[in-house]
């Protein structure tokens, strides 16, 4: 079971990493920018999987971990 935790756990990181940044204008709220604060972005094409997988990865690393602590 620790095995499975660490590869989710690489995996995990490995993909966020990957994710391009979202908060690239959150830059303009410190200086008072708020043009692209609260604009709808949607996702396509690879970053909507890049953002699927991180949520899976996510839930299996607290599933993981759930197991883990129920089985000790």
């Amino acid at each position: 079971m620790k095995v499975v935790l660490l590869i989710v756990s690489i995996l995990l990181i490995a993909i966020v990493l990957l994710q391009s940044g979202k908060a690239e204008s959150t830059g303009g709220v410190i200086s008072g920018g708020t043009d692209g604060l609260f604009s709808n972005r949607k996702e396509r094409g690879g970053e909507l999987f890049i953002s699927r997988l991180t949520l899976i990865l996510g839930l299996a690393l607290f599933l993981v971990c759930i197991a883990m602590n129920i089985i000790k």
